[in-house]
């Protein structure tokens, strides 16, 4: 449901035949960032933090699905939660992980990635608030499409993470059975994700025992 209202009411608004979108557009490719809202300039690039944040699971998890991951990863950098959810919809529930990593897997495994992808999220949210103007921001949410929508996407990022199976899988997957660690992760948008990134047990301590949680265990 929450796929099908966003997607719908994404092309009531339609914000790609506007002259603002394709303007907003030029400055971020051209960087003429100082023409730009602070806090616009943040979540746009915060958009690009959240598909590797989801990236770092889903890579993982992909490895035991029927279908490749790439696609989705890829549309939910240009389209965020409307090319995501489909994967997190089709997925099929696992908690292992067989195989062998590649370099690209085992780049979001370092907590390295975790380290640089909280900093850069550190940095844009500091920007905003120390560069930004708020009330222009959210004069212009409330009358520009793109901005408006751009929002909600950022929203239904943080909204999606802990509330579909994969999340708990991938704790499932590191042997992680905590119940607070889940609850300390979904309860803190955007921070709570990239805080388990950093911390996260190593994937190949546990594959090959994973402990395995039910369906139920974290809802």
């Amino acid at each position: 449901m929450i796929w099908i209202g966003f997607v719908a009411y994404t092309i009531w608004l339609a914000p790609l035949d506007r002259s603002y979108t394709w303007d907003v557009g030029y400055r971020l490719i051209t960087f003429r960032w100082g023409e730009i809202n602070a806090y616009l300039l943040s979540i746009f690039w915060l958009m690009g933090v959240w598909p590797l944040i989801y990236a770092s699971l889903m890579f993982v998890d992909g490895r035991m699905q029927p279908f490749r991951v790439w696609p989705y990863f890829i549309g939910s950098n240009f389209t965020g939660v409307i090319c995501l959810l489909p994967y997190l919809l089709l997925r099929q529930r696992n908690q292992t992980f067989n195989g062998t990593m590649d370099k690209w897997l085992a780049w979001l495994e370092r907590r390295s990635t975790g380290v640089m992808l909280l900093f850069t999220a550190i940095a844009l949210i500091a920007y905003a608030l120390i560069a930004g103007d708020w009330a222009d921001f959210v004069q212009q949410f409330q009358t520009r499409d793109f901005v408006h929508l751009i929002s909600l996407d950022f929203c239904l990022m943080c909204l999606v993470f802990p509330i579909t199976s994969l999340f708990d899988d991938d704790m499932a997957r590191r042997g992680i059975s905590n119940r607070a660690v889940f609850w300390a992760v979904a309860l803190v948008p955007l921070f709570g994700p990239l805080f388990y990134l950093c911390w996260r047990s190593p994937l190949q301590k546990t594959v090959s025992s994973p402990t395995r949680i039910t369906d139920t265990q974290f809802q």
